[in-house]
């Protein structure tokens, strides 16, 4: 029985060595200093010919388990001409769903995101250096459906700053800049600039303590 179980852990091993070794070799980007995305468990991915990932000095790890026996499923998928930029680092936990839509770019810093993260990037969305965010945190950059008369408010740009620190089931929304060193208390809905070293909380998110700091 231990030496069938044994087997079977290393065939689990092998098929996600491989798989790695796959997603490596077909996404197009370049990769420094030894960079590569890495796929824990049970990661689904879906890249476009066209689309890139960019690693400069640290890895992309996505559906990152946080016990070994975690059974979430994660999801990638780039379409034509998508990027993905990574400075240093960063973790997507399990549970992941991420979209980079036809010419957009994602640009992550270095830190985390927790489990069942849901991002979607029809044109840009900016994560900094040392961020944490907890989980169950949705970040999107359009509404995907338009107001009529108002097409042109339909994407804009997300800006979450270094060291930035995002509680549990947060919802950060379109044309957001988020100040370095900021506070997002857990179920908030961002919907408005929030400035460095504050802490926002509430749906929409506003500032209910200025200078503060976290560790």
């Amino acid at each position: 029985m231990v030496s069938k179980l044994r087997k079977l852990y290393a065939n689990k091993i092998h098929l996600i060595k491989m798989k790695n070794l796959l997603i490596n070799s077909i996404t197009k980007g370049k990769r420094k200093n030894g960079s590569s995305i890495i796929l824990f468990g049970k990661c689904e991915y879906s890249i476009h010919k066209s689309a890139k990932i960019n690693l400069n000095n640290g890895h992309l790890a996505l559906n990152r388990y946080i016990t070994k026996s975690d059974p979430f499923i994660g999801n990638i998928e780039l379409y034509e001409n998508a990027e993905v930029n990574v400075n240093q680092t960063f973790f997507i936990h399990s549970g992941c769903d991420v979209m980079v839509f036809k010419n957009a770019k994602l640009n992550l810093g270095g830190g985390y995101i927790n489990r069942y993260a849901k991002i979607r990037c029809y044109s840009s969305i900016t994560i900094g250096l040392g961020v944490a965010i907890s989980e169950n945190v949705s970040i999107w950059d359009s509404d995907a459906h338009a107001i009529i008369g108002k097409e042109h408010l339909l994407t804009q740009p997300i800006v979450i700053g270094n060291r930035v620190w995002i509680g549990t089931n947060v919802t950060i929304l379109k044309g957001v800049i988020i100040g370095d060193g900021a506070i997002i208390a857990a179920g908030s809905v961002v919907t408005n600039n929030i400035p460095a070293n504050c802490l926002a909380a509430g749906i929409p998110a506003k500032v209910i303590k200025e200078n503060v700091e976290w560790k």
